[in-house]
């Protein structure tokens, strides 16, 4: 009998694929890695020197790895990440070649920025772009089939110097909140240098098997069922969220967590979602630039693994409807270098102190611009999930619990608080209590929720980059934060009065977004009326605020954005809508014509068939139900003749359109409303088709067989 081997632990092979401090420390002169260091935290150009041999020892890592090539990884402003491959080998000599990564290669590249969406900011002629390491994230080796690749982070720009992608706003909004934030913290006594923000993104996912994924043109063209009956069982039971995990599904999460930690990724949670087929992982809280980078290596871990499985991934907001959709919960706060997370209420009177105001400029920015933080996650699959009581609404609010509301109610009225149950001695100004984590319910209903020591937005769609919702955070607060600053300074005095001072004056300011209930109700759909809270229910109604003065200061001030580069993101935006309802619409139209008609014609033939032979033996009084049945079959195929023709040239009709806000209103509004006429019309007709000639795959197969 063979020994069995012995387990390897995580952490003897955690991140042993990736080029990061540990691997440096190692492969690295100790001068340079400690120039190198010194390079990062302090935001130092880097010299031709040090990127040199940071290049040859990364060469070298990476050929022992078995990688014969190098690609510049990065995150354009459409799809998810892009890559183009180059060989580390390089002729010498006649049939001779040796492997070769200079310090430039490591630094730039030129891909071509044509192949990528600019709105405008590039014209068309203009093809070069560039890619810049990004020192911050570490590499990677990329695995797929018989390649292996080094996979070096980068961000990309056009050839005039604009950003072209989600990284470099986002980096540059981290140095942004981190300089506002420092001087705000050294005026409340603290010695803090630096500010990091942190983010951990919780990602939804449904997994079906591949081969009904196949079978629907629109899933494969779509990623969403354009189609479909609900199931007599759905999530009704509740039963999925809190069942044990099927054996096939946890074999999948481990290996993709064993792949996600050999990457230096920090998986820490898998479970079921609520729905059938649905699943979640969260990792622990990272950095927010390499937390980044690690949730499309996520979301790119999960598909490549799911095939292994013959089964597809599906990250849409809404694979199935009446089924409950897929979010991205989006844990983000802040600390500094200290290590001091700024958003923990802390055990001292300055540790609180300070934690207050960071609060209050967090409430106050989330309050300011609700309209551009609804905007980050504006997308055509999003918007089926907002607001369908599955999801947070589209009113931005946030949720703070009980302990803190009271707090915060009692600096509005400038009073002492007495105590609570959870420690709240205080609430003098120079004795700001002790505040307990956790201490109510999380308010599933709330899309910016604070959870003990962050602040959970949980609007952010399942199949979305974390990245431009990060950053307008982190502008936003980073203005707030210095609105906080300047006011406490101009009160002048003892800084604790004029911090408390400033607080009561904010948070009576900001107060009308604070809510507490059930942001499903249609109570409070009209509180926020009465408030003054925007609810944009659609991507092309909440994209507009990209396109506001308001966001265009804010963005340019911390020069996170331009005005030409927000610009061209509120029209890229509008674009992608407009091309995503358009193929959903030609696929639905498809369908339609040549899988759901020939099927309900042959069924209808049948049953025409059946009748004639009955009544012939029988008598007509004997097919009166199945006529009944018969002109049903026939009422729908009318139906979804008349609908698919209807949504071909309303189809037609959008692509006349030429200014991009009215183009994606009118795919939100005209061609959606006749999709969704037609898949009434089929939805229903599924109900009574015979099963063994319906062409496709129904929601209770791919939901339930997995």
């Amino acid at each position: 009998m063979a020994k069995e081997d012995k387990p390897i632990r995580i952490s003897e092979y955690y991140g042993c694929d990736t080029f990061n401090f540990k691997v440096m420390e190692e492969k690295l002169p100790r001068e340079t890695y400690k120039k190198l260091l010194k390079i990062i935290n302090d935001d130092e150009k880097l010299d031709a020197d040090t990127a040199n041999t940071v290049a040859h020892a990364m060469k070298e890592w990476a050929l022992d790895k078995g990688a014969t090539h190098y690609c510049h990884w990065f995150q354009p402003m459409t799809g998810s990440t892009a890559e183009k491959h180059d060989a580390f080998v390089d002729p010498v000599g006649p049939g001779e070649v040796i492997e070769r990564f200079s310090g430039k290669q490591l630094v730039q590249g030129e891909p071509d920025a044509s192949s990528f969406p600019s709105g405008g900011i590039r014209a068309t002629f203009e093809a070069r772009g560039y890619t810049a390491w990004d020192i911050t994230s570490p590499a990677f080796i990329q695995r797929s089939g018989t390649a292996t690749t080094l996979c070096i982070p980068t961000a990309f720009i056009s050839y005039t110097g604009e950003a072209l992608d989600k990284k470099t706003p986002l980096l540059r909004s981290v140095k942004a909140l981190s300089e506002s934030s420092v001087k705000l913290l050294n005026l409340l006594g603290s010695t803090a240098k630096k500010v990091i923000t942190t983010v951990g993104p919780e990602q939804e996912y449904f997994l079906i098997d591949k081969n009904y994924y196949m079978a629907r043109e629109d899933l494969v063209m779509s990623g969403r069922t354009l189609i479909g009956s609900a199931p007599s069982r759905g999530q009704q039971l509740e039963d999925h969220y809190f069942g044990s995990i099927k054996e096939k599904i946890v074999s999948y999460m481990n290996d993709v967590e064993e792949e996600l930690y050999r990457l230096g990724v920090p998986a820490k949670t898998r479970h079921n979602e609520v729905a059938p087929s649905q699943f979640e992982l969260a990792p622990v809280f990272e950095e927010a630039n390499v937390a980044v980078d690690h949730n499309h290596i996520v979301m790119e871990t999960l598909k490549i693994i799911a095939a292994k499985y013959d089964m597809a991934l599906l990250l849409h907001e809404k694979p199935f409807a009446g089924i409950n959709g897929s979010g991205k919960h989006l844990n983000w706060s802040m600390s500094d270098n200290e290590g001091n997370n700024l958003l923990n209420p802390g055990n001292t009177p300055h540790d609180n102190l300070q934690f207050l105001v960071v609060l209050t400029a967090v409430i106050r920015a989330v309050y300011k611009n609700a309209d551009i933080l609804r905007a980050t996650v504006a997308s055509p699959g999003n918007d089926h999930r907002l607001g369908a009581n599955e999801a947070p609404p589209a009113i931005i609010s946030i949720f703070l619990g009980d302990q803190l509301t009271a707090i915060v109610e009692s600096i509005m009225a400038g009073k002492v608080a007495k105590a609570t149950d959870q420690a709240i001695l205080d609430l003098g100004v120079s004795s700001i209590p002790i505040l307990s984590k956790d201490n109510t319910d999380r308010n599933r209903t709330s899309p910016f929720a604070f959870t003990g020591n962050k602040f959970e937005f949980r609007a952010v769609g399942s199949n979305m980059s974390i990245s431009f919702p990060a950053t307008a955070i982190n502008a936003m607060v980073a203005e707030s934060i210095d609105f906080m600053y300047d006011s406490i300074k101009a009160k002048g005095g003892d800084i604790k009065q004029a911090a408390f001072d400033v607080m009561k004056d904010v948070l009576n300011d900001s107060k009308n977004v604070l809510f507490m209930g059930d942001g499903y109700s249609e109570d409070w759909q009209k509180e926020a009326a009465k408030r003054g809270l925007p609810n944009y229910k659609t991507s092309p109604e909440a994209l507009k605020a990209f396109n506001t003065d308001k966001a265009k200061k804010l963005f340019s001030k911390y020069k996170i954005l331009s005005e030409k580069e927000l610009t061209a993101r509120y029209f890229i935006h509008l674009e992608r809508y407009a091309k995503i309802v358009d193929i959903e619409a030609v696929s639905l139209y498809n369908m339609a014509i040549s899988q759901i008609l020939p099927a309900a014609v042959k069924y209808q033939n049948d049953l025409a068939s059946s009748i004639k032979k009955t009544s012939d033996i029988l008598g007509a009084d004997a097919v009166k139900d199945q006529k009944d049945l018969l002109a049903s079959v026939a009422a729908y195929i009318g139906e979804i003749k008349k609908g698919a023709e209807k949504l071909n040239a309303t189809t037609k009709e959008a692509h006349k359109v030429e200014d991009e806000q009215a183009h994606a209103e009118f795919y939100c509004s005209k061609v959606k409303d006749a999709m969704n006429s037609l898949r009434d019309s089929i939805d229903s007709l599924e109900k009574i088709a015979d099963n063994d000639l319906w062409p496709l795959p129904k929601y209770w197969e791919m939901l339930f067989l997995n």
